[in-house]
């Protein structure tokens, strides 16, 4: 049942504070970086000064170190230096100058401080924060208060200055500006809550937040593959933040200042989708067990666009409406692990990865106006009800964009409760 679909609708429209947004780009990358991605890569070195021109630092300070790593020196090395390395290496053929590695890691913590590292980091015009834990990036560029270490605050000067910061995984995590996500699985947030304090499946955050570079609300990784969609909304209900963004693998989120328009717009890049959240018309449950009505959602995927500022959507100019053409009489049967669950595995992982796109996604391309999935695990089993609402104009667009079938849609209306 839709609980609140007769407030004001004008409520759905008020804006929340956003601070103005006059730095460098930022490329917020879900994880699962291909080396092959060129849109990306490319976007990057042209952001950062253009072919033959920019200069990158690498910093890979959520891997481990090498002191860790019992690969150090051989070919199957995966620490940070070795990763750091390897991205300078791949910048250089996408066309940077120059690409180097920021030597900071848990085995070099002292570095956040040198002048020397610090100079390099000052020569830079953009920088590429890798992956691992973003647990090891505040633990080797803030100091023990939090506060930005030299090398931090060298960074954050240049991006005010006009460098752009990119980031995958936990260098795209460690952005934001609010509370942090730390781990956990949705199943798990929505039967036991939030935590501090990581731990096995748990859903948990970081209070104090990242390092403040991304201020439009909370942000996740590894999004649709890993069915995230329950964990980031129970962690925008629970610390009161009304926009959450959810960064699929091998995509961008590209944030950066539209001169024309005199606002913030950000671009979708890659290969997969982008979901932003909307909770302003969130309703809580009363009963014992969690329940959560009246989110909004948006499936954003390549170069279509959203204004945080006037909360506008562009799609992309390759996709049309799907209204009046949809493929099928009724939507796909109801989906028994919305949320791609590690429980049910097999070889390759999660059996049933990037379940709630398809699901969604489906549902707009069908002449119905709901569907529901449900949770792999029971004891309780929670469903996700999906609506195409009229109110609030849910909306579904379809079309090729660099020679690939796309789907995005704007505003779908989900409630989130147990079965």
């Amino acid at each position: 049942m839709i609980r609140s679909l007769m407030r004001c609708s004008v409520l759905l429209l008020a804006l929340i504070p956003v601070t103005g947004y006059s730095a460098g780009p930022l490329i917020l990358v879900g994880g699962g970086l291909k080396d092959d991605n060129t849109a990306i890569y490319q976007r990057l070195i042209q952001l950062a000064g253009g072919s033959g021109q920019a200069r990158i630092g690498v910093i890979t300070a959520a891997s481990i170190p090498e002191s860790d790593d019992p690969d150090a020196g051989t070919a199957d090395a995966a620490n940070s230096k070795a990763n750091g390395e390897f991205y300078a290496q791949l910048l250089e053929t996408y066309g940077a100058a120059d690409a180097q590695w920021i030597p900071i890691d848990l085995d070099q913590i002292s570095n956040n401080s040198n002048p020397q590292v610090v100079a390099q980091i000052n020569s830079m015009t953009g920088f590429f924060f890798g992956g691992g834990d973003q647990s090891r990036l505040t633990q080797t560029l803030q100091t023990a208060t939090r506060a930005d270490s030299p090398a931090l605050a060298a960074i954050r000067a240049r991006h005010n200055a006009g460098a752009v910061l990119a980031g995958t995984s936990a260098g795209t995590a460690i952005m934001v500006q609010g509370p942090m996500v730390t781990g956990g699985e949705s199943y798990d947030g929505l039967r036991y809550g939030v935590y501090t304090s990581p731990g096995g499946d748990d859903l948990s955050y970081d209070m104090q937040g990242g390092f403040g570079f991304f201020n439009y609300g909370l942000l996740d990784t590894h999004f649709s593959e890993r069915g995230r969609q329950g964990r980031i909304v129970r962690l925008a209900d629970h610390t009161q933040v009304p926009f959450a963004f959810g960064v699929d693998e091998n995509t961008a989120l590209l944030v950066q200042n539209n001169p024309t328009l005199g606002q913030v717009e950000m671009e979708v890049i890659g290969e997969n989708g982008v979901f932003v959240f909307d909770l302003r018309n969130k309703e809580r449950g009363a009963g014992s067990s969690y329940a959560l009505y009246d989110v909004l959602g948006s499936y954003l995927t390549a170069g279509d666009r959203y204004r945080p500022v006037t909360g506008q959507f562009v799609i992309a100019s390759g996709k049309t409406s799907l209204r009046g053409r949809e493929r099928y009489s009724s939507a796909m049967t109801a989906t028994t692990d919305i949320f791609s669950s590690p429980n049910n595995s097999g070889a390759n992982g999660r059996r049933k990865p990037r379940e709630f796109v398809k699901v969604s996604a489906d549902l707009f391309d069908s002449r119905v106006t709901s569907t529901l999935g449900r949770t792999y695990e029971t004891n309780p089993r929670f469903r996700v009800d999906l609506f195409k609402s009229s109110q609030f104009d849910s909306h579904g667009y379809q079309g090729t964009v660099g020679g690939k079938s796309m789907l995005s849609y704007l505003r779908l209306l989900m409630d989130f409760r147990p079965n």
